[in-house]
């Protein structure tokens, strides 16, 4: 499961930042994650239990933040909301897309006290 390793990343990122700033936990984090970058959002919320046990994040509270898939026919222009990277387009039915956006994964803010 990819999403220990992911949960694992985003705590080590939350703990360099929290002793950067000098801070005695993290209270919370917030983790943008695209609906096309293939992470299971529900593993993630799983692994992300296991990843802050015993670290300055075990009582973060955090909040998956999904990003929608958005995506341009290469054909004419056209971009969609999709949650595939083979769809066809909408407005002239080809094939062949490329990804705008939902690839993403970012932890987009800490909060530390």
């Amino acid at each position: 499961m990819h999403e220990l390793s992911i949960a694992m990343s985003i705590v080590d990122l939350a703990e360099e930042y929290a002793a950067k700033e000098e801070a005695q936990r993290v209270l919370e984090m917030e983790i943008e994650v695209g609906e096309l970058s293939g992470v299971v959002t529900e593993a993630l919320d799983f692994a992300m239990e296991e990843a802050v046990a015993g670290t300055l994040c075990e009582k973060a509270r955090w909040k998956i933040i999904p990003i929608p898939g958005e995506v341009r026919c290469r054909a004419c222009g056209h971009v969609f909301p999709s949650d595939s990277l083979f769809s066809d387009c909408p407005r002239c039915g080809q094939a062949g897309v490329e990804l705008v956006r939902g690839n993403e994964m970012r932890l987009r803010s800490i909060l530390v006290e």
